[in-house]
Order: C-alpha cells, then structure tokens, then sequence
C-alpha cells in the first residue's frame, strides 16, 4: 500500500539568496551546517540537524512553476517564515554563534517558559535559538 508521508521521504527548504558565495560561507562557518553539493554557481545544499536546506538564487518562472518568481527576502522586518533551533542552553549557544560573527537582534530573552534570542542571515532570514524552560 502506497502512503504519503512515507519514511522515506525528506524534506528541503529552499532559500532564496542574493550573493550564493556569502551564504554558502554563513550557513558552513556560523552556523555550522554541512555542505553535501553546489550546482552551478546557483545552488547549494546543506544538511542541517537532519534538514536539508536548499540555497538558490533567484529565479524566473519555469514551465512546472509557471507564473512563480523566486526573489530573496524584500523587507527583512516582514517576515512570513523564520527558523527555530531548540538548544538545551541558549546563552552558551548565542555565545558560540556570536563568536561565528551571528548577528543578534538581541541577547537571549527570558520569557516565563523560554530563553530565546534572534539572529539574521545575509539576506535578513531569520533565525531563532529557544530553550525551554524547566518546570
């Protein structure tokens, strides 16, 4: 019996960047993800924390995506997607993405169930490191 999901499926988010080379070096030496391949000078894909991200830069509409443009971020205080990594300690691991030269909205946020802090890539994404609080 076919299913959907099955377990062998991944998934991939796809980014859009403006300069390939300065994400490729962001998302390889501040966040620490593993490059599996380059296509191109257009694309780059990484596996992070068992996702795969996909950096591409832009695009114009294709005969499977007719009518659809892949643009990077336009206004980085509008955002409609972010991304969050659950660590088990936020300030250690802001101290460690600070010093990867992560630039951070903030220092880490006490919250009542949550310490968590925010920070961009070069194109304005944004990113998140949240811990939870214990009970």
């Amino acid at each position: 019996m076919k299913e959907f999901p099955s377990p062998d499926m991944q998934m991939t988010n796809i980014i859009v960047v403006k300069n390939l080379n300065q994400s490729v070096q962001f998302y390889k030496d501040v966040l620490g993800a593993a490059l599996y391949r380059e296509y191109g000078g257009t694309s780059a894909v990484f596996n992070f924390l068992g996702n795969w991200l996909l950096l591409v830069t832009g695009g114009e509409p294709t005969a499977d995506k007719p009518n659809v443009n892949f643009v990077p971020l336009q206004n980085e205080n509008n955002i409609s997607q972010a991304f969050t990594i659950r660590v088990k300690d936020c300030r250690d691991s802001y101290e460690i993405l600070k010093s990867r030269g992560a630039k951070f909205l903030t220092p880490p946020h006490q919250w009542d169930y949550e310490t968590r802090c925010f920070f961009r890539d070069p194109d304005g994404y944004l990113w998140e490191i949240s811990e939870i609080s214990s009970s």
